[in-house]
């Protein structure tokens, strides 16, 4: 059983007959009265996101989710497309399925998907890529002392801040899980 405590991001549990993943959670101690945990929840069935208040007492069966490395291999017309590299199987999944994780993924890219009684729901990507930066501000020398950001677009189209040393074509590294800059390649 996991607890409401016990709560984190892409916890899946199941509640109500429905399986819920877990996309957001505040844990809350009000200064009167007892404390309780604030979600946002997206039922993996439906796709429907939903806020709910539970006690932190509250206790639910764990959904058991299977995870499945597969290949990115293109979009089209609104569908991403995933191939299993041992049976060569190709599934596509919509937008809302992957939408979190499509801005660190390109073409080939090897991906986490996961799956709940044989049906996908959700794509995570590796913990870290390496994507070539498309767009920035020039920097400008002796601004690094400061320890300055600015806002970098990547080949995929995401935004991270990056230090003013980088610039346009160089490639660097970034932790999908915070969207956050690591170093440069």
């Amino acid at each position: 059983m996991i607890s409401a405590s016990d709560f984190r991001k892409g916890i899946t549990f199941e509640m109500d007959g429905q399986i819920y993943s877990v996309i957001d959670f505040q844990h809350v101690k009000p200064g009167k009265g007892a404390a309780f945990v604030r979600t946002k929840l997206r039922n993996i069935i439906s796709g429907s996101v939903t806020d709910r208040s539970f006690n932190p007492s509250d206790k639910f069966p764990p959904a058991h989710i299977e995870r499945k490395e597969m290949q990115f291999l293109y979009e089209d017309g609104g569908l991403y497309y995933f191939m299993d590299n041992e049976s060569y199987e190709q599934i596509p999944l919509n937008h809302d399925q992957v939408e979190d994780a499509i801005i660190y993924l390109k073409a080939n890219d090897i991906a986490i998907i996961r799956f709940y009684k044989g049906a996908a729901f959700s794509v995570e990507p590796q913990n870290f890529v390496e994507l070539e930066v498309t767009e920035t501000e020039p920097g400008f020398k002796g601004d690094t002392a400061t320890g300055a950001t600015k806002p970098a677009t990547l080949e995929t189209g995401a935004q991270v801040s990056v230090p003013l040393f980088v610039n346009i074509g160089d490639r660097i590294r970034v932790d999908t899980r915070t969207g956050e800059y690591m170093e440069r390649v």
